[in-house]
């Protein structure tokens, strides 16, 4: 039987629980793949500190450099994180003919071309199914079963953090800080956690999807991103579910045409539609495409053994290809014809708009025109809960038809302008 060689940048959380499956399943492996995988060096800076999965020590290294060009180890899996020393060691790897498999959505996003050039170069396969999703196999799924589709949209809850805070908000009335503490006491968000719930996190998953569906590379510094951090509020929770809504920090990724809309926003969607029934530390993608209609994809979207367990799924495959020879595999398809990347600005749906106004007659009318003015549609209006006056102002919530983003922005800069506006008014998407 071959044996083929693994190596492991990172022994942190998700390298554990990779170290863990690899040592416990390795007969079910080789039982399945007539491969024997095994696991020669894992490097970390910290070799000392309890994992809670026993390895020898000498598999453990603090030199990076004996696993990266090593004879002995087919497959470098990356799990470092960010752009800096990890982008450093996976050039290195890929250059010297290893495979690499790795984690690491934000060097995906922003350095994926440039990677998957010298991969290709090298004849050699880079595989990236836990960078979105966790232990969801939305990667794989876009990449291999749903190939033959054309690809229409996909909507993401792609981060376990936002989507807990959001849930514990709605569930019991919690602020925002109150809900981010009790995430971080849960181990949920980090001691900070702007990648997080800022929506970074989000955007880089959603480039990567975008690459994968339409064949081009987004460049995620020029991307519209918005956090839920100052954003939601509890009452735009309160108020969303009275209307039906759920508050969804969402990866939208869509195709019209020749355009391709990439964004990151808090959105509101239906309670009873299926990404509305996703809560807590869960993620999912949802699907829609022009032959197997809309499918959805839900799972734990972080975590040691979850995120290990697709870690090794890709181990598997890589290791299967340098077994039999296989030809390398287009893992991020090119487009045959030009994309253009939808400016935001120009982005139609619907909108929730709450706006703080004086309980004064005619001053809805202002509102009003304006949105008039600027061709926003309004489809309807709700006062909300007297007790959430402040001032002499009240809460107007303005559910609109679908309008051009920009044309609602500068609309709200209008409208914020108006000595009848008690505050900045808060607008959120509809999908």
């Amino acid at each position: 039987m071959r044996q083929i060689g693994v190596g492991i940048l990172g022994f942190g959380t998700v390298g554990a629980g990779v170290v863990d499956g690899l040592q416990r399943n390795r007969g079910k492996l080789a039982e399945r793949l007539d491969i024997d995988i095994v696991l020669r060096r894992v490097a970390d800076l910290d070799i000392s500190t309890d994992r809670g999965v026993a390895v020898e020590m000498s598999v453990l290294t603090t030199d990076a450099r004996l696993v990266v060009g090593n004879p002995q180890i087919d497959i470098v899996v990356e799990l470092i994180g960010g752009c800096g020393i990890a982008r450093q060691l996976v050039r290195e790897a890929l250059e010297a003919g290893q495979s690499v498999v790795t984690a690491n959505k934000k060097l995906l996003a922003e350095h994926g071309s440039e990677l998957f050039e010298l991969a290709e170069k090298k004849g050699v396969d880079l595989y990236f199914g836990a960078s979105v999703g966790g232990g969801i196999p939305i990667i794989r799924t876009i990449r291999e079963a749903l190939s033959g589709n054309e690809i229409e949209s996909i909507l993401g809850i792609l981060n376990g953090t936002c989507n807990y805070i959001l849930t514990r908000m709605e569930a019991e009335g919690l602020s925002f800080d109150d809900a981010l503490a009790a995430a971080q006491m849960e181990g949920y968000a980090e001691a900070d956690p702007t990648l997080d719930v800022d929506g970074y996190d989000t955007l880089h998953k959603s480039a990567i999807l975008a690459a994968l569906a339409y064949g081009f590379t987004p460049d995620v510094h020029t991307l519209s991103v918005t956090g839920i951090r100052g954003v939601v509020d509890a009452k735009d929770i309160r108020y969303a579910k009275a209307l039906g809504f759920r508050i969804k920090l969402l990866g939208i990724i869509r195709r019209q045409g020749g355009e391709v809309e990439v964004r990151v926003e808090p959105t509101l969607v239906a309670e009873d539609s299926m990404l509305g029934s996703v809560n807590g530390v869960f993620n999912a993608a949802l699907v829609e495409c022009d032959l197997a209609g809309t499918t959805l994809y839900y799972g734990r979207g972080a975590g040691r053994l979850p995120t290990a367990s697709t870690v090794i799924g890709d181990i598997a495959d890589v290791a299967f290809n340098r077994v039999h020879n296989a030809p390398l595999k287009v893992i991020i398809p090119k487009s045959r014809v030009p994309v253009r990347l939808k400016p935001s600005g120009e982005v139609q749906s619907r909108h929730y708009l709450r706006v703080s106004i004086k309980d004064e007659v005619g001053t809805m009318a202002k509102v009003a025109s304006v949105l008039a003015a600027k061709g926003v549609s309004i489809a309807s209006v709700l006062q909300q809960d007297i007790a959430d006056a402040s001032g002499g102002f009240v809460p107007i919530v303005i559910l609109t038809h679908k309008a051009r983003k920009a044309d609602v922005e500068a609309a709200l800069a209008e409208i914020d302008q108006l000595d009848i506006v008690g505050q900045r008014t808060v607008r959120l998407g509809i999908e």
